[in-house]
């Protein structure tokens, strides 16, 4: 199954995340864009409820959640190139040379899933664990930020303990309306919502608790959604900007519902329209942005621009989704970066921050 002529590339997706079946459409469209002369695909499954399996390419055309199958796969930490067990047959996959981890959100973005690839000493694709742990928490990123001096919308923390002491008053005279309600640690606008009144106010807190054990209140900020993005280790590079267009006669927001189950909820138009020199504010402050939080490997920055042209930045997702009609390679076609070359570029660096990494002492000889 495994060439040796080729890197050979394990690509994980699925897992116990309300993310699971996008992380499943990311998968199929990273495998059949993979240059395949470079690089063996080895799909690997995370279940619903954690269990790890080897797939096949028909596995994962066909299912919309990973199911299970006999070929469970057990990790072995410290071994050269049996890193993966297949429990079935008591041998070993073969060597991974690369890791694609594309799970979004909880146990695939936040640092956890990271962690473990970087304990098993397998390079992977994407920011390291405190650049993933750092963007999926929107509280602490927030407040890196404002230190580093990048504007960002006014907010409020509460923890689940705190629930009694969220007051929709106290909150308005400092957020104002209309506000948003979110869970810090998820992705794809899951658990949000927009708030106007008292009622809606209670409701979209209980429901944001659902999925968190915090939640940030923001206020609204009037612009444009504009995304950039970023590519590179110690030296990233910016792509040209996209700007998400929701259909008002349908969405309030860029929701869920607008971006993956309403085919008519949003549109993006690329290169956004306008000016150079906005554009290019954006791209610095994207890169910026980027540094702040210590991604790696690619991330998105999301900005509003407000009617004065300031920029104010929303979030940055280290593991943008690669759908269809997902903006992070969007914007590199739109800036001259192929898929294909896109997915090659992403494997190379991962292997350069590996190697790279592997350059530091990590004993004393006394």
């Amino acid at each position: 199954m495994i060439k040796k002529d080729k890197k050979n590339v394990a690509l994980i997706y699925g897992g116990n995340s309300t993310e699971h079946e996008i992380s499943i459409r990311s998968a199929r469209n990273i495998a059949k864009a993979m240059d395949s002369s470079l690089f063996e695909t080895i799909p690997i499954g995370i279940g619903k409820d954690g269990t790890w399996y080897l797939k096949t390419m028909n596995e994962l055309n066909a299912e919309d959640v990973v199911m299970k199958n006999d070929q469970l796969l057990a990790l072995t930490p410290g071994s050269k190139d049996q890193k993966f067990l297949n429990i079935s047959t008591q041998k070993s996959i073969g060597k991974i040379d690369i890791a694609f981890p594309i799970v979004h959100g909880t146990n695939g973005e936040d640092g956890t899933l990271q962690g473990l690839l970087k304990t098993m000493q397998i390079p992977f694709v994407g920011p390291n664990v405190i650049g993933s742990a750092l963007c999926i928490d929107k509280d602490v990123a927030k407040r890196l930020m404002n230190e580093a001096g990048i504007s960002n919308a006014p907010f409020l923390s509460y923890q689940k303990s705190e629930r009694n002491q969220i007051k929709f008053e106290k909150v308005v005279d400092s957020i104002g309306l209309p506000m948003y309600i979110k869970p810090p640690n998820l992705g794809s606008s899951v658990g949000i919502s927009k708030v106007n009144s008292k009622k809606e106010f209670d409701i979209a807190v209980d429901h944001a608790f659902l999925f968190d054990q915090k939640i940030i209140i923001e206020k609204n900020i009037v612009g444009r959604e504009i995304e950039c993005a970023v590519l590179g280790n110690s030296s990233p590079k910016a792509s040209h900007v996209g700007e998400v267009v929701t259909v008002s006669d349908n969405h309030d927001f860029y929701s869920y519902e607008a971006k993956y189950i309403d085919a008519n909820g949003s549109k993006t138009v690329i290169p956004a329209d306008l000016t150079k020199e906005l554009q290019k504010r954006i791209q610095n402050i994207a890169l910026k942005t980027f540094k702040t939080l210590c991604c790696e490997g690619m991330a998105r920055v999301d900005v509003f621009v407000t009617e004065d042209d300031e920029i104010v930045v929303n979030e940055v997702n280290t593991l943008p989704g690669f759908t269809d009609i997902s903006m992070y390679p969007q914007l590199w076609e739109a800036s001259g970066i192929n898929y294909t070359e896109l997915i090659s570029q992403l494997l190379l660096l991962a292997i350069e921050r590996f190697e790279n990494e592997n350059e530091n002492l990590t004993h004393l000889n006394v």
